[in-house]
């Protein structure tokens, strides 16, 4: 496979990477394949079809349609205002945020339902993660504004 990396003391899979669609794909001798970058599970499903065409080539058999499971997705937000991390960390909890400003300059914000985590930075910008389904990133972002907004710490 043209362009492939696999360094086994670096890394105990094979990454492929491909440009249409922009996705990377790590394959592992247990035959699980991991596909990060895709926009979509549309783009997933193209992704992993185009990998098991190049592999069947080599004479290895492959399953013609494998399961598809999304474990993780990862979405970006904009509450549209700055934010004050410091009294966000004060108000919050201790066991649901974690603020270092000099290790990271994010607070690290963890959602028990959704079960997502946020990182949230001063600009008001939000980075979501681990959740399922695009309605658990949405339920995310208008729960944080709700609690922002109830605590005076959002218009």
């Amino acid at each position: 496979m043209d362009g492939s990396e696999y360094e086994p003391d670096q890394f105990p899979g094979l990454i492929y990477r491909i440009k249409e669609p922009k996705a990377a794909l790590l394959l592992f001798h247990s035959g699980k394949v991991v596909c990060t970058g895709a926009k979509s599970v549309a783009q997933v499903r193209v992704a992993i079809e185009k990998v098991v065409k190049l592999i069947a080539k080599t004479g290895i058999p492959m399953i013609k349609n494998p399961e598809i499971t999304v474990q993780n997705i990862v979405a970006s937000a904009d509450l549209g205002q700055k934010i004050d991390l410091n009294a966000i960390a004060m108000a919050v909890g201790l066991e649901r945020v974690e603020y270092e400003p000099e290790q990271f300059p994010g607070l690290v914000y963890r959602m028990f339902e959704p079960k997502v985590v946020l990182l949230l930075f001063g600009s008001g910008k939000v980075v979501c993660t681990g959740g399922k389904t695009p309605q658990d990133i949405e339920a995310a972002v208008k729960k944080i504004t709700e609690e922002l907004q109830a605590a005076g710490m959002m218009f």
